[in-house]
């Protein structure tokens, strides 16, 4: 079986390495079937070949790829163009992509630079997610109850749906919670990987960076304890399922 190449952009390493370890839980993949690399450490690999992977999984970070060049860190414009630098061949040929958060902005950008903060920002807690009716049809999306809870928290949003893109999953807070380009490249809003705890760690590490009030983390990490988030984790399952072959 290929591996599943696995971008993390995460620059705190308790935060990155929570990612990928519910990456792999929730997929059902083992650390042996994929090949994980942390752009705020690495670069792409010079032998990058799609072909040679099943599928490429991209998962959230701090950035916003609506933020002007001077409001970029460093590290954030040196991940933002390497995701970005894929993008292109990942489109033309069609090739198996679930961008999780962050992925959704690269897509977004990358098809009409569509995504903005202008509206559809979700502070951070759990979003009521509705299959549309393309999206009760979709393979990535079978077993999905037509309505679930998922775990958000986003600056910026798409503003509208690109060229070549299908509907899959809204929500009255944002509409775009997910969308498919073609038949096999994906991204979600909201964090299909995310459970209690990892929305826990996340809330702890980047209560300063202006998603919310550093002095309601633990209302807000109450809050998501509360919630009753498990669908969106089915969403990553049928991803790897339909692709790993």
């Amino acid at each position: 079986m290929k591996p599943f190449l696995i971008l993390q952009l995460r620059p705190e390493t308790e935060a990155s390495d929570d990612e990928f370890t519910a990456i792999l839980t929730k997929s059902g993949l083992s650390a042996k079937e994929v090949r994980r690399v942390r752009l705020d450490q690495d670069p792409l690999p010079a032998d990058l070949r799609l072909e040679n992977y099943a599928g490429v999984i991209v998962g959230g970070g701090p950035g916003c790829v609506s933020d002007t060049p001077e409001q970029k860190t460093p590290v954030e414009a040196r991940i933002e163009d390497a995701v970005l630098s894929l993008m292109p061949e990942i489109t033309a040929r069609d090739f198996p992509f679930l961008g999780c958060c962050y992925g959704i902005g690269i897509l977004g950008h990358h098809l009409g630079k569509v995504v903005s903060k202008e509206r559809y920002s979700e502070e951070v807690g759990t979003s009521d997610c509705s299959l549309t009716k393309a999206g009760q049809s979709d393979p990535v999306l079978v077993g999905l109850p037509e309505q679930f809870e998922a775990f958000v928290g986003h600056k910026e949003a798409i503003q509208r749906l690109p060229e070549g893109c299908v509907h899959l999953i809204s929500a009255p807070t944002c509409p775009y919670q997910m969308i498919r380009f073609g038949e096999n490249v994906y991204a979600t809003q909201f964090h299909p990987e995310a459970d209690s705890d990892g929305f826990e760690v996340r809330i702890n590490i980047y209560k300063h960076k202006g998603y919310f009030p550093p002095e309601d983390a633990q209302k807000l990490i109450d809050m998501c304890r509360a919630a009753d988030v498990h669908a969106p984790e089915k969403i990553l399952k049928n991803f790897v399922e339909r692709y790993r072959g």
